[in-house]
C-alpha cells in the first residue's frame, strides 16, 4: 500500500507541477515562462518526487510501468495495482488545477491537454504524434532502465530521469504538448472533454508502444544475462 500510495502522489505532484505550469504560467502576461519553463517543471517534478519517494516507487506513469514489467523490473500482478494509483493521482492532481485555474473566473482553455491536428501546438498530424510519442518514451524507457539499472552509479538516477523528461519536453511540447505518460494525459483530457477525449487513445497506445519495446530492448541486449551469455 505505501508503493501504491508513493504512485497515487507522485502522479498527482507531477500533474500539477508539470500542467500547473503550463496552464497557470506558461503564458502568464509579461512574465510566462514558455515552453522552457513548463518543460524543467515536468523535470523538476519528477526530480523531486523520485528522491522523496523512490525508495518506495516513483514510476508515476502507465507506460514506465509497463516498460519496467517488459523489462523484468516488475511483476505482472503489480501492474494494474500501479496503473489505477497513477491514474487516480492524474486526476485529483488535476481535479485540483482545475479549482486554482477557473479561481478568477477564467475558462480553462486546452488546460495543457495532448493532441493532434487541430489539438497539437505547431498543428502536427496524427502520424507525427504517433511517431513521436513512441520514440519519446522508447527513449525515456531507456534512460529509466538504464539509471536505475544495478550497475549504474548510485544516487543520480533521479536527477538522469528528470533532465531526460526536461529534454523530451524540449523536443516534443510543439507536437503533441508532450505526453510520454497516459495517465498526465487521461487526468487533463476529463476536464477538457470533447476532442481531447477523441484522440486520448493515441496518448495510451504510443507511450505503451514505446515502452514494451523499450523494455524488451533493455532486457535482450543490455541485461546482465545477456552480456554473460
Amino acid at each position: 500500500m505505501k508503493k501504491l500510495l508513493a504512485e497515487f502522489i507522485g502522479t498527482f505532484w507531477l500533474v500539477l507541477g508539470g500542467c500547473g505550469s503550463a496552464v497557470l504560467a506558461c503564458n502568464y502576461p509579461g512574465a510566462g515562462i514558455g515552453f522552457v519553463g513548463v518543460s524543467l517543471a515536468f523535470g523538476l517534478t519528477v526530480v523531486t518526487a523520485a528522491y522523496a519517494m523512490g525508495h518506495f516507487s516513483a514510476h508515476m506513469n502507465p507506460a514506465v510501468s509497463i516498460g519496467l514489467w517488459a523489462g523484468g523490473r516488475l511483476e505482472g500482478k503489480d501492474l494494474i495495482p500501479y496503473i489505477i494509483s497513477q491514474v487516480l493521482g492524474g486526476i485529483a492532481g488535476a481535479a485540483v488545477l482545475y479549482v486554482i485555474a477557473t479561481g478568477n473566473g477564467s475558462a480553462i482553455g486546452n488546460f495543457a491537454a495532448n493532441g493532434y491536428g487541430d489539438l497539437s501546438p505547431g498543428k502536427y498530424s496524427m502520424t507525427a504524434a504517433l511517431v513521436t510519442e513512441v520514440v519519446m518514451t522508447f527513449m525515456f524507457l531507456l534512460i529509466i532502465l538504464g539509471a536505475t539499472d544495478d550497475r549504474a552509479q548510485k544516487g543520480f538516477a533521479g536527477l538522469g530521469i528528470g533532465l531526460c523528461l526536461t529534454l523530451i519536453h524540449l523536443i516534443s511540447i510543439p507536437v503533441t504538448n508532450t505526453s510520454v505518460n497516459p495517465a498526465r494525459s487521461t487526468s487533463q483530457a476529463i476536464f477538457v472533454g470533447g476532442e481531447a477525449l477523441g484522440q486520448l487513445w493515441l496518448f495510451w497506445v504510443a507511450p505503451i508502444i514505446g515502452a514494451i519495446l523499450a523494455g524488451i530492448f533493455y532486457k535482450a541486449v543490455f541485461a546482465v544475462k545477456a552480456e554473460k551469455a
